[in-house]
């Protein structure tokens, strides 16, 4: 069967090699008749490789991405059914279904399961915040419900899920803290605290803080000086995730490099959490990933629904190679590089900023046939 990217491009039964026009070449490791070289086989003793799935995904439902999520990654996290709304939707309620599902997932083809997110200003329904006439709960209050919760979830997948998700963007654009309902009603401390929490139901999980454009100087810069005051308090945190929703152009592999070295200096682990490529025009001058941050956009905005042309293959396959480049040199300091979703067809930046969108972010297509990015991310692994 012959995948067509451009004349340059040759795909065919096996794997050749190819050549990206004026970028990098890029040698498959796969000729006919022999075993492919998968994401987790090229990075075995590097880091772990992951995505994000659905539940229609970890049910074995999606006939295209399933088998690319079972062959490709080692570790996976769950887009949605963890976070509070969907598994402590009300008070006295608790629907564990979809993530134990999740969980028996990836047990099934062993994989690191990780948890995402305990707690986050997103997501969280209003009655959490709230007494039962609606009145803002005070302090000790919430965090006896924010216990409550941490000690059911983690407790419930103790020694089954690896590592969680403690505390989910914390920060705002210039590294203060976010006013969130947790910070407002507990102060500052609800970091710490919820760290404690996750700890003492699950002491040998893996716990990280986790966050978007923490590449930025400024919210860079914050997030070290929370991430050392966490630390000199004893608060038992593994490590931190750096999202990676990322432009085409920025952040620079320099920022990247810079960022990573910044947290691993004060002994964290560094994972890439969430990562993909935005390939379409910008609708907002923000680099934010922050959900509440939707635009409005017109055709100009949405330029590739007829398919991502072939100069455009290359421009994302080469910023995939400069991104992976950057992982694999740290390699020594990072736990995994996990992708935002599996194929294009269901990732979220089709519908962020600006809704309805045709957006390519990640490598697999939406037929979920590799990309000339997937080539060149398995090819970085082996310049280490």
């Amino acid at each position: 069967m012959k995948m067509q990217y451009g004349s340059d491009f040759v795909f065919r039964q096996g794997w050749s090699v190819k050549k990206l026009p004026g970028l990098l070449a890029v040698v498959c490791l796969m000729t006919q008749g022999q075993t492919p070289v998968t994401l987790k086989s090229a990075y075995q003793g590097v880091f772990h490789i992951g995505a994000a799935i659905n539940q229609a995904q970890f049910e074995e439902r999606d006939q295209r991405a399933t088998p690319i999520i079972i062959s490709q990654f080692d570790t996976i996290s769950p887009e949605n059914v963890l976070k509070w709304g969907p598994v402590h939707p009300a008070k006295d309620t608790y629907n564990f279904g979809p993530a134990d599902g999740y969980v028996a997932f990836g047990e099934k083809y062993g994989m690191m399961v990780m948890g995402h997110c305990l707690v986050w200003h997103s997501q969280t329904p209003d009655w959490v915040f709230q007494d039962d006439s609606g009145k803002p709960l005070v302090r000790e209050a919430l965090l006896e419900r924010m216990h409550d919760h941490i000690k059911t979830v983690v407790g419930r997948y103790k020694g089954r899920i690896a590592g969680w998700d403690v505390v989910n963007e914390a920060l705002n654009d210039d590294g203060t803290m976010r006013q969130s309902p947790w910070f407002k009603i507990i102060g500052d401390d609800y970091i710490a605290k919820a760290f404690e929490f996750a700890h003492e139901a699950d002491p040998k999980a893996r716990l990280y803080y986790n966050d978007y454009s923490l590449e930025n100087p400024a919210k860079r810069k914050g997030a070290v000086e929370l991430m050392k005051k966490l630390k000199g308090q004893g608060v038992p945190i593994t490590g931190i995730g750096l999202q990676g929703h990322n432009k085409l152009e920025v952040p620079s592999a320099q920022a990247e490099s810079d960022t990573i070295e910044a947290f691993s200096a004060l002994g964290l682990e560094v994972n890439i959490s969430e990562l993909d490529v935005d390939v379409l025009p910008r609708t907002t001058n923000q680099n934010s990933a922050d959900i509440s941050a939707t635009a409005a956009g017109g055709a100009a905005s949405n330029p590739y629904v007829a398919g991502l042309p072939d100069e455009m293959q290359a421009t994302l396959a080469k910023r995939y190679a400069d991104l992976f480049a950057v992982f694999v040199k740290h390699r020594k300091d990072m736990g995994r590089v996990t992708f935002w979703g599996v194929t294009d067809a269901n990732s979220w930046l089709n519908n962020f900023p600006t809704r309805g969108r045709t957006n390519y972010p990640l490598l697999f297509d939406r037929q979920g046939k590799p990309k000339p990015a997937f080539d060149a991310v398995v090819n970085a692994a082996h310049a280490k």
